[in-house]
């Protein structure tokens, strides 16, 4: 048996926020491509509603109220810039958010959008 007394072992730090490193023109550009990708309406109201789980077309249709089309179309740009994963089940192609970090930036520019239209003050 050990009796060493125990020593903890380093705090676990909640994650920055900052990016550790300065990001060079690459990161920017494939950022700021991403961003293009949120710029559009539709787009982002599907990835919102993914943000919130997996969804097949169908539930996105009624989600957005855009046409099956619209959606599909959408979600085909996503599936190819990477932003969404699809699988297939039975019949159904279940769409989902594959990175915590873009549910949480669509989850964010949502709130921060709401608080800028409602007036509601500003927080961390």
């Amino acid at each position: 048996m050990n009796t060493a007394p125990e020593t903890p072992g380093p705090a676990l730090a909640a994650p920055s926020l900052v990016h550790p490193v300065a990001p060079g023109s690459e990161l920017l550009e494939s950022a700021a491509a991403t961003l293009r990708m949120l710029a559009e309406p539709t787009r982002l109201h599907l990835l919102w509603q993914l943000a919130h789980g997996p969804r097949t077309v169908t539930e996105l249709v009624e989600a957005t109220g855009a046409a099956r089309t619209v959606v599909s179309q959408h979600l085909a740009k996503l599936r190819l810039s990477g932003l969404v994963d699809s699988r297939k089940e039975g019949r159904h192609v279940i769409y989902s958010v594959p990175d915590g970090h873009l549910n949480r930036l669509v989850t964010e520019i949502v709130n921060h959008t709401d608080h800028r239209l409602t007036g509601e003050p500003v927080h961390d």
